[in-house]
Order: structure tokens, then sequence, then C-alpha cells
């Protein structure tokens, strides 16, 4: 079963964030915290929104996903920032479950796009979404200021 993540989900929702964390090979990285993860999906303004799959009443999958916009199509877009399952309940179709829901968000709402990305090694994710349809985005890089980097930044005069 795929829903709306409610508010009860968030220290499972938390825990399969790290658990993705650590299957990207960064689990050091993952420093949310169950607050930050709750202020974000479900406070007045979420900043995030997140659907879970569900399986005898246990949350075992998420996506995690927010709005992004295109200027060149005038239109917003969803961005999927996490996509994941517990590798016990892989291969019974809940991934692509949950990436038809927010396929079928897009479409009733009129977004022109939904996009992700996905590390370079991880095969058979890459191979998942190429049978769906989707389109690697090889010429595009990706830049991320952040951390010192980002506070040097922000600071210069």
């Amino acid at each position: 079963m795929i829903r709306q993540a409610v508010t009860a989900d968030t220290p499972r929702i938390l825990q399969l964030i790290k658990d993705l964390a650590l299957y990207e090979k960064a689990p050091n990285e993952a420093i949310a915290t169950l607050e930050q993860i709750e202020q974000s999906l479900f406070s007045d303004r979420p900043s995030a929104y997140a659907h879970v799959a569900e399986v005898d009443g246990e949350v075992v999958g998420i996506s995690i996903w927010f709005l992004n916009y295109s200027t060149w199509l005038g239109k917003p877009g969803l961005y999927l920032e996490d996509l994941y399952v517990d590798p016990v309940h892989r291969g019974k179709g809940l991934g692509l479950a949950l990436l038809k829901e927010l396929a079928t968000i897009c479409v009733e709402r009129g977004y022109e796009r939904l996009q992700w990305w996905v590390l370079d090694w991880n095969e058979p994710s890459i191979d998942f979404y190429k049978s769906l349809g989707a389109v690697a985005m090889d010429e595009w890089t990706v830049f991320r200021l952040s951390g010192d980097a980002l506070q040097k930044f922000a600071n210069e005069g």
C-alpha cells in the first residue's frame, strides 16, 4: 500500500533515510534529526513531502520529494530527493508503486517533469529507471556549495 506519510511515520522515515545513506556508502552524512524531519515534512509550511510503502502495517519504503521550477517551461516540477525500499521488500513492485504515485501527482497537477539523481555506480537503479523510460541527463554537471565553502562565499565582501 502506498500512502502519504503522517507524523507518526517520522521515526521510521528517519531510519530508512539512514539505511539509504549506508547503502550509498555515506552513513556519516545523514545527520538529520527526528525533529528536523518532522518539521520539514509536517509543519504548517512543509519544505518537502513524503509517501510511504507499507506492508502488513510496517513502513518499508519511502519517497521524499519537493517542488522545483522550470523557467523554460514556466511550470513547477517534482524533484525526488530519496527513494528507498528496505532490501527485504525489494522486487515486490514497491519502488515502482512509489514512483508511479509521484508520476500521477505530476500529471494531475500539470507538472511537466519528475526528476532525480542517481549515483553513477548504482547500476540496478539506473537499469530500473531506464526501463521506465527515464532519460539520463548526462550533459549536465551538478554543482553544490555547502559547509565551509558556502559560509565563506556568503560572507565575502
